[in-house]
């Protein structure tokens, strides 16, 4: 042998020896001694206390699979039992987390290319406690070292230390979480643990849904189940879900399944789809679903103000980007669902910007049924309400609703959203077609405008201003109703089929309080009214649930039905107290005039009611009628103690104090059109 080869055999036999030796002393090793020091690193690195202490030991294991020359390199397998990642003292004294046992498994060869990989990590008896305080610190971010540096380097568009960790397989027994959020108001206790079987993404996902019909994407199975239950916001929280594998979440550019079902009070809500790189989120993609007793309680959980519904839910596809330096949009797009027994569709964007986050979109009805719109103005009913096991709020003996409008949720977010309703379901007493609105929600102040109604053959078109940024809110409406038919107003009564008469008018009122009452209450304006050829009888006020119109009838004309050729009023209204200017109707065989007040602060009547007749029809009635009482309980009746001033018409006619002519302006006819007002207003104005 040359001299060369003794020297090469010897300098193996070293090597061999040396590594040889090496594995005899890691494995004899002692490793606790090093605790103490393994200790004080991790404590200083991660700025907490870290501690081991339970047994620490490393074991040697040969890899499996690995063929070639680094089958000969054995990995080391640390397993240390005991260990605690305290919290920041200043938030909490409890662990942020706590394992039973921890057996990790590292492949040194990589190191050698910065990359540290785990091959395979085991956890037992884990335990988390997630802690959030009211100015926003946690226990879970962590105050590392090198931040500013980091920082910096990013800035200099130079890269980091280039070091990468490779997650193989993750293996562990239940994991019991604890999470406090004084923020959300969030007390919840929960459970993570491995699925028996990895679940394909596509078997939780319905072949109609969004994400199914995407174009096909890498996306990993579900490996991981929760389950969570709790308080949210001050109201029941219980969930489960599932989530993606560990080996999704080091994959850029990769969805990342997720999958939950939540009950927050009254509210469920299901999601199903992806996120694009979890750990440091990019887009969301999911199909989302919510339903509850009443969408205004979905302030209290998304933060989104909405109005007061009956039960409802609803189905559609979020999508939002959150790689950008913009404020964050989250698209609820082609959505359907029920508001009460009425369907909505749509596509709304929710952005969440300064000052205020915002809600933009449009939300159609194909058929609307009226009555699902009552809680908009709080006129929800005592007996709606005991179904969903809340407190009454109206008092039995008020008609106009007092429950308050909360201005408070309006301050917090602003909204443009278009709302149609094709076709609107109502009763006969209310012959609505179809509505269009178009609300703006702006630092608190609603805008409809426009409010329109089709009715009856014509139009209300309405501007509803609500400026909730004061108090008590101030209010102003602004109402034209133009050429609803007669005829169809009144579709079950034989003789209106023929009517070509029509119903115009207009109102301005302006007043202050946070419900439709105290608004009422207070209101001023105007009020006024236009009826041409029609007819009225003791059905039609049966008909149009009227009691109190039907008893004046009644004492009026009898059974018959009497011919009306023009109905004209004009009200003046001052702090909520609305006073005939003039009221009159203007029969075939009689002319009614109607004086007093109507008081919407105590919902009081005091209206005199007095006929005049033609001579076609002689009246036996000799003293006026009245009607007092309240909106809920009128009282109609005689005044014994007054006596009818019969006279002529003219006489009767100059009593008005106020020219009637300016109504002709709300049915505006063509130059050669005449009505039976025309001539009917223009004698009041001469004999006035």
């Amino acid at each position: 042998m040359t001299r060369g080869k003794r020297v090469g055999v010897w300098i193996l036999a070293i090597v061999i020896l040396t590594m040889a030796a090496l594995v005899i002393v890691v494995a004899t090793f002692d490793w606790n001694r090093l605790k103490p020091t393994i200790n004080q690193r991790a404590s200083d690195a991660l700025n907490r206390q870290v501690s081991i202490e339970g047994d620490l030991s490393v074991d040697w294991q040969w890899p499996s699979g690995d063929g070639g020359w680094r089958h000969w390199f054995p990995w080391p397998e640390v397993h240390a039992e005991d260990i605690h990642i305290g919290s920041p003292d200043a938030i909490t004294d409890a662990d942020l987390v706590r394992l039973k046992t921890l057996d990790i498994t590292l492949s040194p060869l990589p190191l050698l290319g910065k990359t540290l990989p785990l091959p395979a990590i085991g956890l037992s008896g884990g335990a988390a406690n997630l802690t959030r305080l009211e100015d926003g610190r946690n226990n879970w971010t962590f105050d590392l070292g090198g931040n500013d540096q980091k920082e910096q380097a990013k800035e200099d568009g130079s890269k980091e230390n280039g070091w990468t960790v490779d997650v193989g397989q993750i293996d562990f027994d239940p994991i019991d979480v604890h999470y406090q959020d004084a923020i959300l108001a969030a007390n919840i206790e929960a459970t993570v643990q491995l699925l028996g079987q990895p679940i394909a993404f596509n078997e939780l996902t319905d072949d109609d849904s969004a994400v199914s019909q995407t174009e096909d994407r890498q996306i990993g199975d579900y490996r991981f189940g929760w389950k969570a239950e709790g308080t949210y916001r001050e109201q029941p929280f219980s969930g489960s879900g599932k989530l993606g594998g560990p080996e999704a979440l080091k994959q850029r550019n990769i969805p990342y399944p997720v999958q939950a079902k939540l009950d927050a009070g009254n509210t469920q809500v299901a999601v199903n789809g992806t996120i694009t790189d979890p750990l440091s989120p990019k887009t969301v993609d999911m199909d989302l679903s919510f339903s509850g007793q009443n969408l205004g309680d979905l302030y209290g959980i998304i933060g989104v103000t909405l109005p007061d519904t009956p039960p409802y839910s609803t189905r559609g596809h979020l999508t939002a980007n959150l790689n950008t330096q913009d404020a964050l949009s989250f698209r609820y797009r082609d959505f359907d669902g029920q508001i009460g027994d009425s369907d909505i569709h749509g596509d709304l964007t929710y952005r969440m910007g300064e000052p205020r986050p915002s809600l933009k979109g449009e939300v159609v009805s194909r058929q609307l049924r009226f009555a699902d719109l009552a809680p908009l103005i709080g006129a929800d009913s005592n007996a709606e309400k005991a179904d969903r096991g809340e407190t009454s709020r109206q008092p039995d003996d008020k008609l106009l609703p007092v429950e308050e409008f909360d201005t408070a949720k309006w301050k917090t977010m602003d909204a443009d959203v278009k709302f149609t309703a094709k076709r609107v379901e109502h009763g006969d007493s209310l012959p609505l077609e179809d509505i269009y609105t178009h609300v703006t929600l702006e630092d608190g102040e609603i805008l409809l405008d426009p409010l329109r109604f089709g009715m009856a053959g014509g139009n209300l078109n309405t501007t509803l201003r609500l400026d909730g940024s004061q108090s008590p809110m101030q209010s102003r409406v602004d109402m034209h109703i133009r050429h609803l038919m007669l005829s169809r107003l009144f579709p079950d009564v034989e003789l209106m089929k023929n009517s070509s008469g029509e119903l115009n008018g207009d109102a301005t009122l302006s007043g202050t309080g946070n419900s439709v009452a105290s608004i009422l209450g207070s209101s001023n304006g105007d009020l006024q009214m236009l009826i041409n050829d029609g007819l009225i009888s003791q059905n039609l006020m049966e008909l149009a649930g009227l009691n109190v119109g039907n008893y004046l009838v009644g004492k009026l004309f009898g059974d018959e039905q009497v011919k009306i050729n023009c109905a004209a009023a004009n009200l003046n209204v001052k702090d909520g107290l609305a006073k005939t200017r003039f009221f009159l109707i203007d029969t075939e065989n009689a002319l009614v005039k109607i004086d007093g007040n109507i008081n919407f602060g105590n919902e009081a009547l005091d209206l005199t009611i007095e006929p005049e007749s033609k001579g076609a029809r002689v009246f036996t009635l000799r003293s006026p009628l009245y009607v007092k009482g309240t909106f809920k309980n009128p009282s109609p009746g005689v005044d014994t103690g007054s006596l009818l001033a019969r006279g002529a018409i003219g006489a009767f006619l100059g009593t008005v104090a106020t020219p009637a002519a300016a109504l002709l302006a709300l049915i505006s006819p063509s130059a050669d059109e005449k009505t039976p007002c025309n001539d009917f207003l223009s004698q009041v104005k001469t004999d006035g």
